[in-house]
């Protein structure tokens, strides 16, 4: 096999295992093994401003050095041993550096127990897509807050990983799993407003060309997805992608809200607007996380060709 196709082999293994298998438990998955890196740098962490400002440039430092040292070592030492160990040891690895099955099938719960307008059940579930508070949120918010998701993670959970592979090789996808993951447990105003700063600009920087990325992906999906519209969705995402907070959020979300012709808006608890993404035609209903997990299958299906191509390119250039 040409060495050129080693790399392009393993993404599509990878993506073959996170569509047919579970999730690895925890005590066999990296990136939760990150996560414990963190809470654990988090402890040690000095109070203060200042202090907590270099504590968490140190965090991000020596654990995204750290865990991407680990991946390029662990990539070397697979090809010392064997090409074909290489492929499938590092398919598994890469695997965990993404999702698409998990999100979809979290979105669809939601989508099922709002057809049986299970409000309870639905608030309870909702934060393994959101952030937010779900203790009130009604059927129709619980709906946008999931269609939402879908379209945000699309870029940070598996189009940036897929584009960070293609572009650096096995430790780049861990690398960006690494500022995720940092960002995700410290990068919020409020207690980690200074020890988080850095893993969140960082986290906004390597997500700068994947959240455009996705964005482009979903209005092309718009093209083929029924009951969609290819123009509203280029042309909201156009007028709205800079109204939130994220300088990367936006492109997403305003590009799903177009393509299904509804509006996602964020509200404060104090009952002021943060953002409104797309021009209100219709309610919200479950049918539309129906079409945004297809949407997401869609924008998976070009993104991985679109990572395919540039990780041949990469490697017929360096190998």
């Amino acid at each position: 096999m040409p060495v050129n196709l080693y790399d392009p082999l393993m993404l599509v293994l990878a993506l073959g295992l996170d569509l047919a298998w579970r999730e690895l438990p925890n005590r066999f998955h990296p990136t939760a093994w990150m996560g414990s890196t963190v809470s654990w740098a988090e402890k040690l962490s000095p109070a203060g401003p200042k202090a907590s400002l270099v504590a968490g440039i140190i965090m991000v430092v020596v654990l995204v050095g750290g865990w991407t040292a680990i991946a390029y070592f662990v990539a070397q030492s697979l090809r010392d041993v064997h090409n074909l160990a290489y492929i499938l040891f590092g398919a598994v690895l890469l695997s965990t550096t993404f999702a698409v099955k998990m999100l979809g099938l979290a979105a669809i719960q939601i989508r099922n127990l709002l057809v049986t307008n299970n409000l309870e059940a639905i608030r309870a579930s909702m934060p393994s897509l959101v952030s937010r508070d779900p203790s009130n949120l009604t059927a129709e918010q619980a709906a946008a807050a999931t269609v939402e998701s879908v379209a945000e993670n699309m870029s940070d959970g598996f189009i940036g990983p897929w584009l960070a592979f293609a572009v650096f090789g096995l430790p780049g996808a861990v690398a960006y799993r690494a500022i995720n993951t940092l960002d995700s447990m410290i990068g919020y105003h409020g207690r980690y407003e200074y020890l988080g700063k850095t893993a969140a600009r960082m986290d906004d920087l390597v997500n700068l060309v994947p959240s455009r990325i996705t964005g482009l992906l979903l209005v092309a999906a718009s093209l083929v997805s029924p009951g969609q519209s290819f123009s509203e969705a280029w042309n909201i995402m156009r007028r709205d992608h800079s109204r939130t907070e994220s300088p990367n959020a936006g492109w997403p979300m305003s590009a799903m809200a177009g393509s299904l012709g509804v509006q996602l808006a964020k509200v404060a608890d104090s009952g002021e607007s943060i953002y409104q993404l797309g021009d209100a035609k219709r309610p919200l209903e479950h049918r539309d996380i129906t079409r945004s997990v297809r949407s997401m299958y869609l924008v998976a299906g070009l993104g991985v060709l679109l990572a395919l191509a540039l990780t041949y390119i990469r490697a017929s250039f360096l190998w």
